[in-house]
């Protein structure tokens, strides 16, 4: 098996590799503040290009929600975060890892997701402070267009 232009010759996959961005996907991004982590966001952006913002007209291939305790409701958020998705696209919720401040409960997620019209799929270290939750449009439910 051949390995990836993301893999490094150890064949460890990269950030970019693990969210599945490819070069000419749409990522839009929302939450961002100066807590995010910066290699997550560079690796991505090597790869895909400029992240767009939550106010994009595109149909976008992945969202990326950073989201902290005390950021409001965590349902309205992954709401929004469906009017611009592709019908095939993913939405990677990005929580501050368990100890580090504004932590999000996985009940929480586990909550909300499935309410908003999403299913949890996997999960990723994200960084040293994050992790990243894979979340799907559920079978037999239709994205809002």
């Amino acid at each position: 098996m051949s390995a990836t232009a993301g893999q490094a010759a150890d064949g460890v996959r990269s950030l970019a590799d693990r969210f599945g961005i490819e070069p000419g996907m749409v990522v839009m991004e929302m939450g961002y503040d100066d807590d995010v982590d910066q290699e997550l966001r560079d690796a991505l952006t090597d790869r895909c290009g400029e992240l767009v913002d939550e106010d994009t007209d595109e149909v976008v291939d992945a969202v990326l929600v950073w989201y902290r305790d005390g950021d409001g409701d965590l349902f309205e958020l992954l709401v929004d975060a469906l009017g611009p998705l592709a019908d095939n696209g993913v939405v990677w919720l990005l929580t501050p890892k368990a100890g580090r401040p504004g932590h999000v409960e996985p009940s929480d997620v586990s909550e909300s997701a499935p309410t908003a019209g999403l299913q949890q799929t996997s999960t990723v270290n994200a960084g040293r402070d994050w992790s990243g939750a894979r979340l799907v449009l559920r079978r037999g439910s239709k994205a809002k267009k």
